[in-house]
């Protein structure tokens, strides 16, 4: 206890004042959370500066008191699995509060689903991977169908009929709730299924098995062990059929309108994502129809994974936005030991590394969904840049955001362990997306595949990269590094780890180099690739602009 000498005496209570409210941050509400500056950048310079009024009316929804307290409440009151009804017929659906449907209500209509792939404005990748971005930051749970929504279209394509009947649907910007036959809806919201329980990442053991029927059609017959949002239209799954595990499009309700066999036996108790339903479904005589080429399913699918790893990016840095915004408004309202802690020089030096870490993700995000728009317009280096570098993005950005979200909570110190506060929310929300879509090992290793296979992948990266050579000689000095360690075959599936966080971190030096104010790309190279940088947040050494990173940090509008 002698240590309590070192702080100043606290100001006493007014006589009779016992519970006088004093010294609280009051609730980041009323803010637009579009108002940040590396998004806003990004939007411009990706091709979507068109987006930016809508963005900014999106931003003001999402601080608002009002979605803040769909999120909550959306979490709060979690989905309920109805198996049977009152008479005994089995129904197999879940229920959710109001709020998640004013939530995905939102999310569709402002085209968040499968709408960029029926625009024809520039860059509506941009400018969807930005909204999303700033919605996600609202609530996050409900991004999970909204994010497989918009990344079914590439997939279904290799099946065009089934592609002109519900491509339509599924780009519309309807939200329309309910298990009715899907081609009588306005909109459709599509969800997905690899693993099961004997194989997990391994899919090539799955035993689902696919029987053709004659007719075109299939009969699905096995447990999947992780199939979020089940309350979806229709769904991708991969079943082992003669020739090899394969891709099927499954429909919960079937064209006559009787439903399909997608019996749910039971709804995950996660650690966090609350607010969706993830199940495990079952299927015997589950009629479904093939997308692509027989015995060639995880190509086929790959198609959507790629673009939900896009989103785990995009939600990843959202959420550390958000945790950095929160910690950030807080400190600049509560006062400790003489003053505002957010002129404490240690809590700026922990602000503004962590708004540098923020700033680098969301950078990355917006770099990665122009490659995607670029690629989609038939630009070959691009699709090869993107290959690469959303799997290294997905691998790096996610496994930032555990520790962002506690350093942010730890600023607001014990108010941040409260329920309330919201941070414990986006705490257990944090790991999520580094399991979803592949663990870190599963990307770290796919990197190493497409770098084998797809060899223009890794010209086309270091060609970005290149791009910023000669502006910071640290940077250079670490893309030296990068190359060497690539030349280096001896163990590199033991080194897969260390050789990708490199690549994320030099290319997001590199954009940062290029694109960002100086103070933030000098602190970016000085830290995280010159080595002068601690394993804590706020270890930024001397020479560092903290104000320049603290004022990026801090809510705007």
């Amino acid at each position: 206890m002698e240590s309590m000498t070192l702080l100043e005496p606290a100001v006493p209570a007014a006589p009779g004042a016992t519970h006088e409210v004093t010294n609280q941050a009051p609730p980041l509400v009323g803010h637009d959370v579009a108002a940040d500056a590396a998004l806003l950048a990004g939007l411009e310079r990706e091709g979507a500066g068109w987006h930016v009024d809508d963005l900014h009316r999106l931003g003001r929804l999402a601080g608002s008191a009002e979605a803040q307290q769909w999120g909550e409440e959306a979490n709060r009151h979690e989905p309920e699995l109805r198996t049977h009804d009152r008479y005994g017929h089995r129904i197999d659906e879940v229920e959710f509060h109001p709020a998640w449907h004013k939530l995905l209500d939102v999310a569709v209509s402002e085209g968040l689903a499968g709408a960029p792939w029926a625009s024809t404005a520039p860059a509506p990748h941009v400018a969807r991977a930005a909204s999303f971005y700033v919605w996600s930051q609202a609530e996050g749970g409900h991004g999970c169908p909204v994010s497989m929504t918009y990344a079914v279209v590439p997939a279904l394509r290799h099946a065009p009929d089934l592609a002109r009947d519900f491509e339509p649907l599924l780009t519309s910007r309807v939200y329309e709730p309910g298990l009715r036959p899907p081609l009588g809806k306005a909109g459709l919201l599509a969800g997905m299924g690899m693993t099961e329980k004997q194989g997990g990442s391994d899919v090539r053991a799955n035993t689902t098995a696919a029987t053709p029927n004659g007719d075109g059609t299939w009969s699905l017959r096995g447990h999947k062990w992780f199939t979020s949002a089940p309350m979806c239209d229709v769904f991708l799954f991969l079943a082992q059929a003669p020739a090899g595990l394969s891709c099927f499009f499954v429909p919960r309700v079937l064209p006559d309108g009787s439903r399909n066999t997608f019996r749910i036996q039971r709804l995950k108790d996660k650690l966090g994502n609350r607010s969706n339903a993830s199940s495990e479904p079952e299927f015997d005589g589950t009629v479904a129809w093939l997308v692509g080429e027989e015995g060639r399913g995880v190509r086929t699918i790959l198609e959507m994974v790629s673009m939900t790893r896009l989103d785990c990016v995009i939600g990843s840095a959202a959420l550390m936005r958000q945790a950095v915004l929160q910690a950030a408004h807080h400190c600049s309202y509560r006062a400790a030991f003489g003053g505002l802690l957010v002129d404490k020089p240690l809590m700026r030096n922990v602000l503004a590394d962590l708004s540098l870490e923020s700033e680098a993700a969301t950078t990355l995000m917006m770099r990665l969904a122009g490659a995607v728009d670029r690629a989609q317009a038939g630009d070959a280096q691009e699709q090869a840049f993107k290959r690469l570098a959303v799997a290294v993005g997905k691998y790096w950005v996610t496994k930032r955001a555990p520790n962002v979200a506690a350093e942010a909570l730890e600023c607001l110190g014990g108010n941040g362990y409260v329920e309330e506060s919201g941070m414990p929310r986006l705490y257990r929300e944090a790991p999520l997306n580094s399991v979803w879509e592949g663990s870190g090992n599963v990307n770290a290793l796919d990197v190493l595949r497409a770098m084998v296979r797809e060899p223009a992948s890794v010209d086309a990266f270091f060609a970005e990269i290149g791009l910023a050579a000669g502006a910071d000689q640290q940077l250079d000095d670490a893309v030296l590094g990068l190359r060497a360690s690539l030349e280096d075959l001896d163990d590199i599936e033991v080194r897969a780890r260390r050789i990708v966080e490199r690549m994320a971190l030099v290319l997001q030096g590199s954009l940062l180099v290029r694109h960002a104010p100086d103070a933030v790309a000098d602190a970016f190279c000085a830290t995280r690739l010159a080595g002068d940088w601690g394993h804590a947040f706020g270890t930024l050494p001397r020479g560092v602009d903290l104000d320049v990173l603290v004022s990026r940090a801090l809510p705007q509008g």
